[in-house]
């Protein structure tokens, strides 16, 4: 081993022993961030009904670290919003205007521009919510804006049950999104056990929340 990569071993080595104690998304996400001050544009997108909703503090916890760290957040309630499901009717082409004319339109721009998209959900029968899962689909209207295009996301979703299998759902179509618009998961947050509004105050994913905004 030449003396150049053994101080590269060393040095990730290093690194690895300071980070041990951190998570394996926290350690991803600070290593590939590291040395960056770039301001990005992030879009929120929640899909609570309930406006005191666990998922909505999430989404405020995350925003308000994000902020804090400089960054430029655009948030969009989906179920306080008018945004009509997509009928398949491709008037749109995959990559122009859309036949409804709705809110979504307002979102379009700032999820073009994003470095970063927030998926903000609580579970309703093992998937997004309906409100946010239309706002997905509108998707399709710009997809050759935002498919291959470098971005990243971040989930962060809540559930009344804490049995780890039943989130898997939809942390699968989660992944499988990302996957096919070809952006990078930034990390998640699962909070369980969630049921009445309020729930995750003051717990460790309202921390954890803030903390991958921060550290964006």
């Amino acid at each position: 081993m030449d003396r150049r990569n053994f101080i590269k071993t060393v040095g990730i080595t290093a690194g690895a022993t300071l980070l041990s104690g951190m998570s394996i998304a926290e350690t991803t996400e600070l290593l590939n961030n590291k040395g960056t001050d770039r301001k990005m544009k992030v879009v929120v997108l929640t899909g609570s009904p309930r406006r005191n909703g666990n998922t909505n503090h999430l989404a405020g916890q995350f925003i308000k670290g994000a902020e804090e760290a400089g960054h430029e957040v655009y948030r969009f309630d989906c179920a306080q919003r008018k945004v009509s499901p997509c009928i398949a009717c491709n008037r749109c082409g995959m990559n122009g205007v859309c036949v409804f004319q709705d809110d979504f339109e307002e979102l379009r721009p700032y999820l073009a521009a994003a470095d970063v998209v927030v998926f903000s959900t609580p579970m309703y029968y093992f998937g997004f919510s309906s409100q946010l899962k239309a706002v997905i689909d509108r998707f399709y209207a710009l997809n050759g804006q935002i498919k291959g295009h470098v971005k990243q996301a971040v989930l962060l979703m809540a559930y009344a049950n804490t049995a780890p299998e039943e989130a898997e759902p939809m942390l699968s179509h989660y992944h499988t999104l990302l996957r096919y618009l070809g952006w990078k998961d930034l990390g998640t947050v699962v909070a369980a056990g969630m049921w009445p509004a309020g729930a995750v105050n003051d717990t460790k994913y309202s921390r954890m929340a803030y903390d991958l905004g921060r550290k964006l």
